[in-house]
């Protein structure tokens, strides 16, 4: 026979067969080798409460007695052992009796019931009472039984009730219950002011809840619930809550016709709060606003609108998911009116200090925008500045806590580039011109053209050299190569824009005879197209041109760069192998605010170089 041994991987027992060869495994749960009969031990103990057996002291509330046992109540509660067995008087021998004072006898029945079972049905209970037994276990040392009911009382929140239990939870510091308090008053707040709870609320107690940003009401609504206070509580100064009161937040009537004549608030602080209203930008008032954690309130659900933009309805419509060229999106035009943008008002000043976007993302494009805030969408504060980055799809912008009723989302033209973007690596294109080789305009070669190739034109009177930038920039300046293989001069102008259909003239050299290398500056204005328009050539009746940089690369020195008169091309058309050095694609990612259908792939011809040949 052979003797097997413990398995405690599996919790299993194998034990050797009395009259077989085999072994018989027996198994067993966690629990199955546990005995739980704490009910029956709290009922047992529950036949001791008030009972005169095995009892040794007597407990004395209002004019009840209560005969108890001291073990229980010293092993049940701190305070207890303490009164009981800590050497105070209560302890000496003899003494049978104890008076609990300040102790409401109803509440202490049911807490001296719940010491013996550790039960309490709180459905049962009446909030009065209820309220007596948390300040007895708080006071007693029965933190478990504090935290159960003030669990319960949160659930049991109501425009009635919140003002008592938020003073009880105030002066027992029960930080969890008066954090939800102050929320479900801040909700309610008009309400709460309008009620008769809110004039039994302790001096404190009103004080803090007015200071509170998150405590929405209209300023005048909260002084009138302050006079009816006072005059409720005659013993009580009102002067700290009054100086807690945002006068400036009130308007010229109200301070004079309403606040003055009560003769709470002196004159001279009336007067400051005129000067502050007067000299003082409207965002920096110390609004109110409602907080709402973890919710996004610009939703129609919450009432919010937008109030600017084009296709306005599907911003708020929780949709992030069904959108594409056409649909699904809100936008603004990018120009130089900074006054423009998407405006969403909410329902009402929210305490807000996220905001979550999702920029059009169907592609690779990129944005930079900056967000505003505004209470009355007039005088608006900047919040995120994302001006100077190139952004796209989920942006999650995390500032200080502000209020805000309205907010401004707005493109600048995405950046001020600082180098050339009218290049093929930046994603630029010639959507309009004559030339051998498309986009020959904006490939960075300065030095190989001739009478055949190289250049980029248009006939006289009729179209144009047109550029389209890979997204909006905001630029100052251009710079341009006529070509220049001969002695002959130029006229022309320049005109930009950000949708091709209203254009921008910044240059005007119709009257003036233009050679090779033309440096053009102008004030600063959002460029998306630019269009070169040939007035003369004193050759002939085509415009020629070999090279164009938006902005003007201002570092390289001209002297050295390309044009024949610099470097004579031979017939061949070679040349030294010198070209400006464009900047990587990775930089500049074709982008728009709005997202729309990119043009033809294919708009300019190729024409042969004898109809444009000198």
């Amino acid at each position: 026979m052979c003797w097997n041994h413990y398995t405690s991987s599996t919790n299993s027992i194998i034990v050797p067969a009395l009259f077989s060869h085999g072994v018989h495994t027996f198994t067993f749960s966690n629990t199955a080798g546990i005995v739980d009969h704490v009910s029956s031990l709290s009922e047992n103990l529950g036949e001791l409460v008030d009972s005169a057996d095995y009892s040794d002291i007597t407990l004395i509330v209002e004019d009840d007695k209560y005969q108890s046992h001291k073990v229980i109540l010293a092993a049940r509660s701190d305070y207890f052992r303490a009164l009981l067995f800590g050497g105070m008087r209560e302890s000496q021998p003899g003494t049978t009796e104890i008076e609990l004072k300040d102790t409401s006898s109803t509440a202490f029945s049911v807490l001296l019931k719940y010491i013996y079972t550790g039960r309490i049905n709180l459905l049962e209970i009446k909030e009065e009472n209820l309220l007596d037994i948390l300040g007895m276990s708080h006071r007693y040392g029965f933190m478990e039984l504090a935290s159960s009911i003030s669990d319960y009382l949160k659930a049991i929140l109501n425009i009635n009730n919140v003002c008592l239990i938020y003073d009880i939870a105030n002066m027992y510091s029960l930080m969890s219950l008066c954090q939800v308090c102050k929320e479900f008053i801040d909700r309610n707040a008009l309400d709460i002011l309008h009620g008769e709870a809110f004039l039994t609320l302790s001096q404190s107690s009103v004080k803090d809840l007015i200071c509170r940003d998150s405590f929405c009401s209209p300023e005048i609504e909260i002084f009138n619930s302050i006079v009816l206070w006072a005059e409720h509580n005659t013993g009580q100064d009102p002067t700290p809550i009054l100086d807690a009161i945002r006068l400036p937040l009130m308007n010229m009537q109200e301070l004079l016709n309403k606040v003055r004549p009560t003769k709470l608030v002196s004159p001279d602080s009336i007067l400051d709060a005129i000067k502050v209203q007067t000299e003082c930008r409207n965002m920096e008032l110390k609004y109110r606003g409602l907080l709402v954690v973890d919710e996004n309130v610009a939703t129609t659900r919450f009432g919010a609108q937008v109030m600017k933009g084009e296709m306005k309805q599907a911003l708020l419509d929780g949709d992030s998911s069904n959108y594409d060229l056409d649909r699904g999106f809100t936008r603004h035009p990018i120009d130089d009116n900074y006054e423009a943008g998407v405006v969403i008002k909410l329902a009402q000043p929210y305490i807000l200090n996220t905001f979550k976007l999702l920029l059009w993302d169907r592609d690779m494009r990129s944005y930079s925008y900056f967000i505003e805030v505004s209470m009355d969408d007039k005088d608006y504060e900047k919040v995120i500045d994302h001006t100077k980055y190139l952004c796209r799809s989920w942006q999650i912008l995390h500032f200080p806590p502000r209020v805000v009723r309205f907010v401004r989302v707005l493109e600048q033209g995405l950046i001020v580039p600082s180098e050339n973007v009218a290049t093929i690596t930046a994603s630029a294109c010639v959507i309009e011109g004559v030339s051998r080789s498309r986009n020959a305009l904006i490939n960075g070669d300065i030095r190989h053209y001739d009478w055949d190739s190289g250049y980029t034109c248009h006939q006289l009177g009729s179209g144009a050299v047109i550029v389209q930038l890979a997204q909006p920039y905001i630029v100052d300046s251009m710079r341009l190569l006529l070509w220049d293989c001969d002695d002959r001069s130029y006229s022309y102008y320049i005109e930009v824009s950000i949708d091709q259909k209203n254009w921008h003239m910044v240059i005007d050299k119709r009257n003036e005879p233009c050679k090779s290398w033309q440096h053009i500056t102008f004030d600063k204005r959002p460029v998306a197209f630019v269009k070169i328009v040939g007035t003369s050539n004193t050759a002939n009746e085509v415009f020629h041109c070999v090279h164009f940089e938006c902005p003007a690369e201002t570092s390289i020195n001209m002297s050295n760069q390309g044009g024949a008169c610099s470097l004579p091309v031979n017939p061949s058309g070679s040349a030294s192998n010198n070209s400006i050095q464009t900047p990587s694609s990775e930089n500049y990612i074709s982008a728009e605010y709005s997202p729309q259908d990119a043009p033809e792939a294919d708009r300019m011809d190729t024409h042969d170089s004898s109809d444009s040949e000198s």
